[in-house]
């Protein structure tokens, strides 16, 4: 399980689309438990594959060790409701960085575990903020797309002074 290089804001890769897995195999378990070793060190509650440069869809969630680690391969959003609400995301491509994003309060998901079988669930707060962000990523939106102009420009401003 090594830890492996995040690339980091504004690293053209993170707009990448990801391709879907089609190997459900022992090189995806090696990469998913790469992620989860990546993620805690990051720290972070989430990472998509894609965090470290493998463009693939593919997403391990912690948002709690009493909780239990999630992979989810290949997720696709396929309901969100109408109520709303905001919650600070940041990424581990960004550390440090933090903004209120709005998204859908509650979503429908489907996806694959790591032997290819298809669940579909449902989610809401902070779980489907979560799936919501990583799945965005998955799709080459970083998640600073999803704030106003404003407030993404005051972030990269702060960011880049950070950064030095």
């Amino acid at each position: 399980m090594p830890i492996r290089p995040i690339l980091r804001y504004p690293n053209p890769g993170l707009k990448t689309v990801c391709a879907p897995v089609t190997a459900f195999d022992a090189s995806l378990a090696e990469l998913a438990d790469d992620l989860l070793a990546t993620m805690r060190a990051a720290p972070g509650v989430g990472i998509t594959a894609a965090h470290i440069g493998v463009f693939l869809r593919i997403t391990v969630l912690e948002l709690d060790r009493a909780d239990g680690v999630r992979l989810y391969v290949n997720p696709q959003i396929t309901w969100r409701s109408q109520e709303t609400m905001s919650h600070a995301e940041g990424s581990v491509s960004m550390p440090g960085a933090t903004e209120e994003v709005t998204r859908p309060r509650a979503i429908g998901f489907r996806y694959q575990d790591a032997g290819g079988n298809v669940h579909e669930e449902a989610a809401e707060d902070f779980l489907a903020i979560c799936l919501q962000h990583e799945i965005d990523q998955l799709d080459g939106i970083f998640w600073l797309q999803r704030l106003s102009r404003l407030k993404r420009d005051r972030l990269v401003k702060r960011w880049e002074k950070m950064q030095g």
